[in-house]
């Protein structure tokens, strides 16, 4: 079992910045690849970035690319998810989630290769 808590969430103006962390405790962190999804009012869940377990590899949606940056601390069982020049869509619930290691990383956008998945922090960006 993992148990992941997201934090950093919060109210911010457009073209602002927050920094989620996501603490994962149980069963060794570098056994799992990360992942933040989000998800709006009446939208389905998104993918947003992934990390591998290690960090050496990332990715992100493209809706993401170019302002947010994940990242881990394994020494600390923490994932990130540095958001910058955030703009009132980015409005959602973000979740962090973690997929075994060996998990294609082809599939790591979709929600069904994560085990586990935390409670979710509210991100509101005002216009």
């Amino acid at each position: 079992q993992v148990q992941l808590v997201e934090s950093g969430g919060g109210l911010v103006q457009a073209g602002g910045s927050l920094r989620l962390s996501c603490a994962a405790s149980g069963r060794t962190f570098s056994s799992y690849a990360m992942g933040w999804f989000r998800q709006a009012p009446g939208k389905e869940r998104e993918f947003v970035a992934g990390i591998s377990w290690n960090g050496g590899n990332t990715y992100s949606a493209d809706s993401a690319k170019g302002r947010f940056t994940i990242s881990r601390d394994n020494a600390k069982n923490t994932v990130y998810l540095q958001m910058n020049s955030l703009k009132p869509e980015d409005t959602a619930v973000y979740y962090c989630a973690a997929a075994p290691r060996t998990t294609a990383w082809d599939l790591l956008t979709f929600s069904s290769p994560y085990d586990y998945w935390g409670q979710g922090t509210q991100v509101t960006v005002s216009s």
